[in-house]
């Protein structure tokens, strides 16, 4: 069964809409701030997909775009004058980043309640693509009927993560280990991947890669949720596994594009608009 991620960020979108409204009989309009760091494609289409949905709730979204030649200290001092922007509510540091830029040190002059991205320690908010790979195993759970709780289902499942990068991969690892439920992770140091894959029942790809997922090592009846993205020849976004390959082996799926992406980006916004009713008190 195709899970349609679209369909998910558009029940989210309605709903946050409405809240927008509401924040906007008040004179306050939630507004995001992108700094976007160097060339990089995916970066690019991830944020016009947040320009797009924002405008569609009645959002903003400000882009700060520099090479990769900026420096730290000028990113630190755009940082302050954001923060101290009452009419910013929410400020992103685009990843994946330049090498040379200090992530962790300018994330840390963000003031939490802005920190809408999830990745700082004191965040107030999830990662969005947490929440939106969660989202959609709420999705599941709740089509097979499942007695338990979504935790405990979680907990009898074997759960593979194929990449542990810092957008993805890492902190969807991190939430499952923090509700006591251990992933298998496979990475690029892993030996004998493709047998670990065939025990999955759950199989998260936070790869980027196409491919990385042959069909051939995958159960009957697996759980796949595909995260990672890529570009083929055309320009044309790709995930990790080919849909048409996987859909009669697969019982629940979710497809690239119209997956993971719409509700990671509809629950970012989410955040964003917490953001600027918790400013607002």
């Amino acid at each position: 069964m195709r899970i349609d991620g679209r369909q998910i960020a558009a029940n989210i979108l309605g709903d946050l809409k409405t809240k927008v409204d509401i924040l906007k009989e008040r004179g306050i309009t939630p507004t995001m701030a992108v700094i976007l760091i160097g060339d990089v494609s995916s970066s690019e289409a991830y944020v016009r997909q947040k320009e797009l949905k924002a405008k569609e709730i009645g959002a903003e979204v400000k882009i700060f775009r520099f090479d990769e030649t900026v420096s730290n200290p000028e990113l630190e001092t755009l940082i302050r004058k954001l923060d101290n922007d009452k009419k910013i509510h929410g400020i992103i540091l685009q990843r994946p980043a330049p090498k040379n830029i200090k992530m962790t040190s300018l994330e840390k002059l963000i003031s939490p309640v802005k920190e809408i991205d999830g990745f700082g320690n004191n965040s107030l908010y999830p990662v969005p693509v947490v929440a939106a790979v969660l989202e959609v195993l709420g999705e599941i759970f709740g089509n097979l009927n499942e007695d338990d709780s979504l935790d405990e289902w979680l907990k009898a499942k074997t759960i593979v993560v194929v990449g542990k990068g810092e957008t993805a991969g890492l902190p969807i690892i991190n939430y499952l280990h923090g509700k006591d439920i251990e992933p298998v992770v496979i990475d690029s140091k892993t030996e004998d991947k493709n047998t670990t894959i065939q025990k999955a029942d759950i199989l998260i790809s936070a790869v980027g890669k196409r491919g990385v997922i042959n069909s051939q090592d995958l159960k009957k009846g697996i759980i796949l949720i595909g995260v990672g993205l890529s570009a083929d020849d055309e320009g044309k976004t790709k995930g990790d596994y080919d849909e048409n390959e996987i859909e009669q082996i697969a019982a629940f799926y979710t497809p690239t594009p119209g997956g993971i992406g719409p509700a990671n980006v509809a629950l970012l916004l989410e955040n964003l608009v917490r953001a600027a009713e918790n400013l607002s008190r």
